[in-house]
């Protein structure tokens, strides 16, 4: 923790967008939305990192698109992030790293009224991994989530087994709340998940800690 923070108190702010053009800054990483001209970069990662990625994630839907390898799907889950964004239900970005796309970071199920939660999701290209692009990324979109969208939590949940994802949150200092039993159904098995949790009062007691580890110029 660190001792030169203050806490100050949380209220609660109306529903926030963010436009397409949102670019958020980390020490190393760009996040903004992906549009629909990043698709050959993103079929390439995504395409070469599917041994790594597929075995965390859920299912495709056989009969639905692969966004993967469809460009026409790739633009409709844009256009649904998009959506999202204004609705200010979700908020989706790739990560970048000297201009190339390593993977992305996404705030899922954004709830407001009493609640002001939201859901963090991510991936990272294997090939950049263990760099500290990912915990970089997630302190970036927390800065992001409590100081400019006025969320009060956020939560991650991670598959017990997933000791990279795991060691994100563990490098990060985030709190660990439990397991939640047979929480998420990937790849037709219903997986227990550990939950992390982050609010915005652990926020404001750590953010010159975090800004200093993840944010500053080195």
């Amino acid at each position: 923790m660190s001792g030169g923070s203050r806490l100050r108190p949380y209220h609660p702010a109306p529903m926030s967008t963010s436009p397409p053009t949102t670019r958020l800054y980390g020490r190393r990483v760009m996040l903004r939305p992906l549009v629909v001209a990043d698709f050959p970069p993103w079929r390439e990662v995504r395409l070469r990192n599917e041994p790594w990625l597929l075995p965390w994630e859920p299912a495709r839907v056989p009969s639905a698109p692969d966004a993967t390898r469809d460009r026409d799907a790739f633009a409709v889950r844009c256009h649904a992030r998009d959506r999202e964004r204004q609705a200010g239900t979700g908020y989706g970005f790739g990560i970048f790293v000297d201009n190339a796309l390593a993977g992305e970071i996404n705030l899922n199920a954004v709830q407001r009224g009493p609640l002001q939660n939201a859901h963090v999701g991510y991936w990272i290209d294997e090939a950049r991994a263990g760099r500290g692009y990912m915990p970089e990324s997630v302190v970036v979109l927390a800065r992001y989530s409590f100081d400019e969208l006025r969320l009060h939590r956020l939560q991650v949940n991670i598959i017990p087994r997933n000791r990279n994802s795991r060691r994100v949150m563990e490098k990060l200092g985030l709190r660990e709340e439990g397991v939640a039993v047979r929480y998420l159904e990937i790849n037709g098995v219903w997986e227990d998940h550990v939950r992390y949790g982050f609010t915005a009062e652990e926020w404001n007691a750590r953010r010159v800690e975090l800004s200093a580890a993840w944010l500053d110029p080195a």
